[in-house]
């Protein structure tokens, strides 16, 4: 793939609770907030965007690091350019105040900033309420952001923090006990349903994560664990990113039927009258 101009997005700038950055757009109907994994918003994650507004939502992209459009792969050394790229967007960001990587029962402080971005785009664009998907090191904030009444449709792809460095890490998410109590009460009123995505072989998101995730969620939490065979051979490095670069984007193929369980939950939440 070639790096990505995103003109077919409509771009804005957003401001909330001191932070300014660039939102990307594109589609009609209720919002769905894309918050894309590292590098940023790659070419893949833009795809993903756009196959959401094709399902009849409003695909909102916000920048959170990283250069907006540009493939990893792009460069003379694809292999060390991804690399490259990679550690341009991850090194900032886990300094950043804005992230919390290592540390346990704590959301990030960039999920306030999404949930006005949620609040925003909802008013904006109308419907039952606002769904969102986290992935990779964004994939806990979906959870967090459902601390929020209007969130209804949170997917969490490959949550990969905090990371698993020990046991206790690998049975957690980046959340605050507080958010974490008001996502518990909502699932058991039935109010919320969590999708999860994940390969069996992943030790970023490990399987310890999902289990723990059933144990605090109960039924709402349906988890989507894949084999690693079914990822795309193309991806670099071992298999990951469920409905981007992992996806095989064929009929039969796993990572697309997982794509196609994520459609339909926004589907379901989000444009099936009530």
């Amino acid at each position: 793939m070639s790096n990505d101009t995103l003109a077919d997005f409509e771009r804005t700038e957003f401001t909330a609770h001191g932070r300014t950055a660039p939102v990307y757009r594109l589609g009609s109907g209720p919002a769905v907030v894309v918050i894309s994994e590292m590098p940023g918003i790659t070419p893949k994650v833009a795809d993903f965007a756009r196959t959401v507004a094709g399902i009849g939502c409003t695909a909102v992209m916000p920048h959170l690091f990283g250069v907006d459009g540009k493939d990893p792969m792009d460069a003379r050394i694809p292999a060390l350019g991804a690399v490259a790229t990679i550690s341009r967007a991850i090194v900032p960001a886990c300094i950043s105040r804005e992230f919390t990587v290592l540390a346990t029962g704590k959301s990030s402080p960039v999920v306030t900033w999404l949930r006005a971005l949620a609040a925003q785009q909802h008013e904006r664009c109308g419907g039952p309420g606002v769904g969102a998907i986290g992935m990779c090191f964004t994939g806990g904030f979906a959870l967090a952001m459902a601390a929020d009444d209007r969130l209804i449709a949170p997917v969490l792809s490959q949550p990969s923090l905090p990371f698993a460095m020990s046991s206790r890490r690998a049975r957690s998410i980046d959340i605050d006990p507080a958010d974490l109590e008001k996502v518990k009460g909502r699932c058991a009123a039935g109010d919320l349903t969590v999708l999860g995505l994940r390969f069996q072989g992943d030790r970023m998101c490990p399987s310890a994560r999902f289990g723990w995730l059933r144990e605090q969620l109960g039924d709402a939490f349906t988890a989507v664990e894949l084999p690693d065979a079914s990822a795309n051979p193309a991806a670099m490095g071992p298999p990951h990113s469920v409905v981007t670069e992992g996806l095989i984007d064929e009929p039969g193929q796993p990572t697309r039927a997982a794509l196609d369980e994520v459609l339909d939950l926004f589907r379901r939440r989000l444009l099936t009258p009530a």
